[in-house]
């Protein structure tokens, strides 16, 4: 994880970054204003910031009120009273009294990569999940079609054909465009006007595929691709 401090005592800094040493944070820059360290974010992006409350002209929590996205923050203060108002933030991870004992700042950094870890795995399964599906715009409608049931998809002029299990949708798009938003592992372009789902393959014959009832071309630069697909005996 990439961080930044920002503490106004120089001391204070060198503390913190002698701790990350053995963890796995990795400590990009300090800064000892918080002015200074928003013109950096605004070039930069970075995991973590280790913030100090109280510093001269621009507080700690005027600096979260600044950003926009801010990343995980753990506040750092030698005031224990200000814990309450540091969780209003939802970007507050933790809160870390001075003078920081070692043991404390390390549940710290676990705590830091526990939630780091719960938002992978949000993002990664609500991208898991968008792949299940595409939209497309059917007579100024939008239609939401289960990618793995698609069986094959035809350019035609400035539109696509696309064919699922008993049905077809006319859409104005181009072969090469729906092909970018199509898990590669499962389709295929196998001729300049077609892709075809390699998993409906019922049959090949010479330079030709059947997909459940459509006969699909096979051009001579795609066969050797195709066929390195299959689980061939």
């Amino acid at each position: 994880m990439n961080c930044i401090v920002i503490d106004d005592d120089a001391s204070a800094r060198l503390i913190i970054k002698q701790m990350c040493k053995n963890t796995s944070i990795q400590i990009l820059e300090d800064f000892s204003s918080a002015i200074e360290a928003i013109k950096y974010l605004n070039a930069n992006e970075i995991d973590v910031i280790f913030l100090d409350i109280h510093m001269p002209t621009f507080s700690g929590f005027d600096f979260i009120k600044t950003l926009k996205n801010p990343p995980k923050i753990i506040l750092t203060t030698s005031d224990k009273n200000f814990a309450l108002q540091a969780f209003e933030f939802d970007c507050v991870v933790d809160y870390l009294v001075k003078p920081i004992e070692l043991n404390r700042f390390t549940k710290s950094v676990e705590k830091l990569s526990k939630f780091t870890t719960k938002a992978v795995d949000v993002v990664t399964n609500k991208k898991q999940e968008e792949s299940k599906f595409i939209y497309v715009n059917v007579d100024k409608r939008l239609v939401k079609l289960d990618i793995p049931k698609i069986l094959l998809i035809e350019a035609n002029g400035d539109y696509i054909s696309i064919k699922t299990d008993g049905k077809s949708y006319i859409v104005h798009c181009t072969l090469k465009k729906i092909e970018e938003k199509l898990p590669s592992a499962i389709f295929l372009k196998v001729h300049r006007s077609y892709i075809i789902n390699t998993l409906e393959i019922i049959d090949i014959e010479d330079n030709s595929v059947l997909i459940r009832k459509y006969v699909v071309p096979i051009s001579r630069s795609k066969k050797a691709e195709l066929m390195e697909r299959l689980n061939l005996l």
